[in-house]
């Protein structure tokens, strides 16, 4: 196989991985809280534990967070400082194409 068409495929799945609102909160929440338990992630999120904890599983599969069990709790942390870096540019990327849009809207009108 094309090493530049696996890496593409390798790419893609990390994005599908972060295609879900309430995975890139999990993951704004750790990027703003550093390490959190699951139970505040709980509550920050108003899921129901077995969601929360799935879309948990979904960013370990994909190597975004790491636990650590404490006692009874988890806690959970960003796996990788690109991670941080990602939301940024995702932000920034964000308010450009909101901008364009709005300008679009407001030449039409």
């Amino acid at each position: 196989m094309d090493s530049g068409r696996s890496l593409n495929v390798v790419k893609a799945e990390l994005f599908k991985g972060l295609a879900h609102p309430v995975r890139i909160r999990i993951l704004e929440l750790l990027d703003e809280g550093g390490e959190l338990g699951v139970t505040r992630l709980i509550a920050e999120t108003g899921l129901e534990a077995s969601h929360v904890s799935q879309h948990l599983r979904v960013l370990r599969g994909y190597d975004l967070v790491t636990s650590e069990r404490r006692g009874s709790e988890v806690f959970y942390r960003l796996a990788h400082e690109g991670v941080t870096e990602l939301l940024a540019a995702a932000r920034t990327l964000l308010r450009e194409v909101l901008a364009a849009r709005h300008a679009m809207v407001a030449a039409a009108e």
